[in-house]
């Protein structure tokens, strides 16, 4: 079975289960709510982009990455940014184990490989390294949320990662996958806390091949709703731009590949109310959440 075929088989196959069984919170997987508005890279940005920014109505983020020590150079060195439908499942997968647990230590080592099979990934070498290269790039990178009002403006910087071994013995003879644990920063902790979008698991799966198919899903959860049922909102075609076309000089190319991603992206949410006006935009209208409401308990019940 070809790569396209197997993808194409993956989403078709979640679709269904979504029709059968609406999701619970044990389906469940969290993404802070502001990067369910503004999002990571698509692509590697290049190894001279420090920072990375974007912005989405009154929410600005700025992704700025840092310098890590190698231990075998003796010495500080720059990796990068995180990018990719990987590091925005790694950051899922760290999300949930921290609300799942209530607790900012992750047991990375137990969980990492389970849930890389659960998402549909070969626990193979290069699925490995990928793995590795994006958890490292999202521990020395620090994330600036920027909130505006009319009036005044909030900035607040937090870095994830507090502290882990980032750096993995060469000798496979070890087969250390994974650090056994990372700490979460008491303030990214917090914040996530009181932030954290439930998102269904079997759609990430489905669509963990696409960057752009896993943000355009994570907005429309985050989003739709909280739209007040008597006032629907319409998007124009710019400002969808602005929010996911980084990259896109030309707007019609930007068009055809937003159309083909967002019907990816509404097969994992069969509920969402999303409706285009030919040439111009977009409507948003209330939406129920994918995970059943009646199961947003007390997030520290989730485990039980």
């Amino acid at each position: 079975m070809s790569e396209a075929t197997h993808i194409e088989k993956r989403v078709q196959d979640s679709t269904m289960q979504m029709v059968l069984k609406k999701g619970t919170i044990r389906d469940a997987v969290f993404q802070h709510s502001v990067l369910c508005q503004t999002f990571l890279p698509y692509r590697n940005p290049g190894p001279d982009v420090r920072i990375w920014k974007q912005k989405q109505g009154n929410v600005s983020l700025a992704i700025q990455a840092g310098e890590t020590f190698n231990p075998e150079k003796d010495d500080f060195e720059f990796i990068g940014l995180p990018y990719g439908p990987k590091a925005r499942l790694i950051l899922a997968h760290v999300n949930s184990e921290a609300i799942r647990n209530q607790s900012k230590s992750i047991n990375v080592e137990d969980s990492m490989s389970a849930f890389i099979k659960c998402i549909g990934l070969n626990l193979d070498g290069r699925t490995i390294n990928e793995v590795k290269n994006q958890l490292r790039k999202l521990s020395s990178s620090t994330l600036s949320l920027g909130y505006s009002d009319k009036e005044k403006g909030r900035q607040v910087d937090l870095k994830i990662v507090k502290a882990f071994d980032i750096w993995f013995p060469k000798d496979e003879k070890q087969r250390v996958l994974w650090p056994s644990s990372i700490q979460l920063t008491d303030d990214y902790f917090n914040s996530l806390i009181n932030h954290a979008i439930p998102l269904d698991e079997r759609a990430l799966a489905a669509l963990s091949h696409s960057a752009m198919g896993l943000d355009i899903y994570a907005w429309l959860v985050q989003r739709l709703h909280r739209i007040n049922p008597a006032e629907p909102q319409f998007l124009t075609w710019k400002a969808i731009k602005e929010q996911f076309g980084r990259g896109y000089s030309q707007m019609y190319k930007f068009k055809q590949i937003f159309r083909k991603t967002l019907t990816l992206a509404r097969s994992q949410y069969p509920q969402a109310a999303i409706y285009e006006e030919k040439n111009a935009g977009f409507w948003l209208q209330h939406s129920p959440s994918p995970i059943e409401k009646k199961t947003f308990v007390a997030l520290g019940d989730i485990s039980n």
